[in-house]
């Protein structure tokens, strides 16, 4: 079969942002392969209008052969690879001064370690297209420090310098890689911790707006990210957090 359109893998792509950018890309005319445990796209009633654009994929990311896997079944069904989106992670936090080392592991294997393996997994492909975008998602925690977030902190802390590295490393074979980085985002798992409550009521003030995200505004970064040929941007750390981050 041979690709009609830009194919843009998704991890994580059944619910929350990853469920957003994949819905996005599939309005703005690319195939989208849905990697997720599952083996299912997203599974909000937005993505019935454009569910023709999705590959499901059946994916395990801590697990690198289920990786090269995924990536030659995406290949194999649409044709080519042009793009990745690594969204998939975990949030597991606790008191440093007690969190086991394999609470630590478990953060870092799904949001750092898998980032790296997945791109690696995606190079040969996107290098075949003659190259492409790779789009990580990280997180403003990677520039703050937050009680009882210490894994989480350093697995987007590294997230930032594994897109800086592959950026320079790849450039010559057509390859960008950036890093998006949202701040406080509103999904289906968190609204009610982030509507109402103490959570709700510190956002209000630590967020000049006084609003929270959604997931919408980092999919059509991302989307952007991908609709628009800009070959000089590549290695860097984008936020969007409202400006939290820079609030004091």
């Amino acid at each position: 079969m041979v690709a009609k359109a830009k194919v843009i893998a998704v991890t994580g792509a059944s619910r929350g942002i990853g469920a957003a950018i994949a819905i996005e890309l599939a309005h703005r005319g690319f195939t989208v392969a849905c990697l997720t445990r599952k083996g299912t796209g997203p599974e909000s009633q937005g993505a019935k209008a454009v569910a023709q654009r999705f590959i499901d994929v059946a994916c395990d990311v801590t697990d690198e052969a289920s990786l090269k896997t995924a990536f030659a079944e995406v290949v194999a069904k649409a044709g080519a690879l042009h793009g990745l989106v690594n969204n998939a992670g975990i949030h597991l936090d606790g008191p440093s001064h007690d969190l086991p080392t394999s609470t630590y592991e478990k953060v870092m294997a799904t949001n750092a370690t898998a980032v790296f393996a997945a791109c690696r997994e995606a190079y040969p492909h996107l290098v075949k297209s003659g190259g492409g975008s790779i789009v990580n998602i990280g997180s403003f925690f990677d520039k703050i420090g937050v009680k009882r977030n210490v894994a989480y902190c350093a697995s987007k802390a590294a997230v930032g310098a594994i897109t800086r590295c592959l950026a320079v490393e790849w450039a010559s074979r057509g390859i960008r890689v950036l890093d998006v980085a949202p701040g406080y985002i509103v999904t289906d798992l968190n609204r009610d911790a982030m509507t109402k409550g103490q959570l709700a009521d510190y956002l209000k003030k630590r967020i000049p707006s006084g609003n929270t995200g959604a997931t919408s505004d980092v999919a059509k970064l991302v989307a952007v990210l991908f609709s628009e040929d800009i070959p000089f941007l590549s290695g860097e750390t984008i936020y969007i957090d409202g400006a939290q981050g820079i609030n004091h």
